[in-house]
């Protein structure tokens, strides 16, 4: 079997697709996307076209390290993501042909199913309470929000105050044992990180993820120290490599890497493994499609030390387009009690609706981050 075509496409909201084709009829989807960048990805993967036409795509680790070798420059968040697509879509073609989930060409599954988060309250958190509530009786036991909005590098406590009164609400309307996972999403710098950690202890977060920028990971030790609930971080490393250094940084307890940006399937099974091996757990991020979900899905089946999925249905930056508008199988998304199945259908498990893609790439979306500015106006981290 040999590699015919590589195509791409944009997707609202804010995603790209990879779509691998094959001689003897197979296809393989994948999601290759760095949000705010999606022209820059899907031109790597045009690029990356040399290596993959005429190729047999079952050969997945060589053509993995072929991309991620042979181009000599390596890593980063685009080159890393236009891989992670690629991977995918090689994933599910092996997947298609062997007629089985590609969970089970991993070893198979450690579990039959994993608990998944909601997220709530938007880029500038409101109605905490009542959103977690909504939340909580639709089935899910965990919820994930931002905890603030701007935050300079020391800044008011008014800002802390408003943040504590938000978790407040809903441990009040969720009772003590509802997940609560709080999102520093970057924004804070460790003089304040430092501050809020310590002051959020009282309300038994899940996790706080990147109380500060993986730039600074030396400072997770320090941040760690002071409060006892669980540092999650990730998002933002796009290699084994990158994890390595995070690892051996300490202070982490909970890693993130995006299947659309690290690398795919093949990349974040190992950094899953690395982590196992310093007792850290495994909670893929993924505010993306349902090709990163199912992705994630097929690493978490296989992963021991994966302990909950993130899943983007209904999330604040859905506009236009939602998750399930692309999987012709809706059915097989459906959450129970908070848990997502394993996928059942062969590959990736996605039967990706491509009239609509075909349909949205015809008008390509531009999505950006919004630009923040602090007070005195200065840019703000978002």
């Amino acid at each position: 079997m040999k590699i015919t075509a590589v195509n791409t496409y944009y997707v609202r909201p804010r995603w790209g697709f990879v779509e691998i084709e094959t001689d003897e009829g197979y296809t393989g989807w994948g999601e290759a996307v760095l949000e705010g960048h999606a022209d820059a990805v899907l031109a790597c993967v045009n690029e990356y076209k040399s290596y993959l036409i005429g190729q047999d795509p079952s050969r997945i680790e060589d053509l993995n390290a072929t991309i991620y070798r042979a181009g000599f420059y390596r890593g980063g968040g685009v080159l890393m993501s236009a891989l992670s697509g690629i991977d995918q879509a090689l994933w599910d073609i092996k997947g298609k042909l062997f007629n089985a989930p590609v969970y089970e060409l991993m070893g198979g599954k450690c579990r039959d199913k994993i608990r998944v988060y909601s997220w709530i309250g938007g880029d500038r958190p409101a109605d905490t309470g009542a959103m977690a509530r909504e939340r909580m009786d639709a089935g899910f036991s965990a919820i994930k929000m931002n905890a603030t909005e701007e935050l300079q590098m020391i800044d008011s406590y008014e800002k802390i105050d408003a943040v504590l009164e938000r978790v407040a609400a809903i441990r009040e309307a969720c009772g003590k044992h509802f997940g609560i996972a709080i999102d520093f999403h970057g924004r804070v710098h460790k003089p304040m990180a430092k501050v809020l950690a310590k002051k959020l202890e009282e309300f038994d977060p899940m996790f706080l993820e990147e109380p500060v920028l993986c730039e600074n990971m030396e400072c997770f030790k320090e941040i760690a120290a002071c409060c006892n609930i669980p540092i999650a971080t990730g998002e933002r490393l796009f290699s084994r490599y990158d994890f390595k250094r995070l690892l051996q940084a300490g202070g982490v307890d909970i890693i993130q890497p995006d299947l659309s940006h690290a690398g795919g399937i093949t990349e974040v099974k190992k950094i899953a493994s690395m982590a196992e091996a310093y007792d850290v757990a495994l909670a893929p991020h993924c505010p993306l499609g349902p090709i990163a979900l199912s992705a994630c899905l097929q690493v978490d089946a296989t992963s021991y030390n994966a302990v909950i999925q993130e899943q983007s249905i209904g999330i604040h930056y859905n506009v236009g387009k939602e998750v399930l508008d692309y999987a012709l199988n809706r059915e097989d998304f459906q959450f129970e009690n908070g848990f997502a199945k394993m996928p059942a259908k062969p590959g990736l498990g996605v039967e990706v609706n491509k009239a609509l893609v075909l349909e949205e790439n015809e008008h390509p979306h531009q999505w950006k981050n919004p630009v923040w500015r602090h007070a005195d106006g200065s840019v703000a981290e978002w």
